[in-house]
């Protein structure tokens, strides 16, 4: 069997092909209570979040595709005073994939920073389960949801 052979051939194999490289490349969030491996730098400029928040210790940029913002995550694997728990409230251009921007105070204290590998725990994603971003194939295939009833019937009105 030869491919090049017919157009309807390569067009289904190019068709099938395209289709398992776009469900491979799809970022999926991370469960909650999943131990993730990421990369992390510090930044110390800007007075507010992209979640329209002050800046202030406890402060992430991450990624929204994979740590949507209003997600907790807890960081372990750094030197003492850096690990805790943070919450992602802002995003950056520069902060793609597993990646994760600290937000410091002093800007000396992010440069000795540098780039370090962690581990976190995703304690919470995202504000509501709601938060992720639905995938090409849920999007393509869910129906879209009826509008919800009312909590209870209005009163009536009695007139004399």
């Amino acid at each position: 069997m030869i491919i090049s052979g017919s157009f309807w051939r390569k067009s289904v194999v190019t068709t099938v092909a395209v289709g398992c490289f776009v469900s491979m490349y799809e970022v999926t969030a991370p469960a909650p209570g999943a131990r993730l491996a990421f990369s992390a730098t510090a930044y110390c400029k800007g007075l507010e979040t992209a979640s329209g928040v002050a800046v202030q210790s406890g402060i992430v940029a991450s990624d929204p595709e994979l740590l949507p913002v209003g997600s907790v995550i807890e960081i372990d694997s750094l030197p003492g005073r850096y690990n805790g728990i943070y919450t992602v409230l802002d995003t950056g251009p520069a902060v793609q994939g597993r990646q994760v921007d600290v937000y410091m105070w002093s800007c000396n204290e992010a440069l000795q920073f540098g780039r370090r590998p962690i581990h976190l725990n995703v304690l919470r994603l995202g504000w509501n389960p709601r938060a992720t971003t639905p995938t090409f194939f849920d999007r393509l295939f869910t129906r879209p949801e009826p509008p919800p009833l009312p909590s209870r019937p209005l009163p009536l009105r009695i007139e004399d």
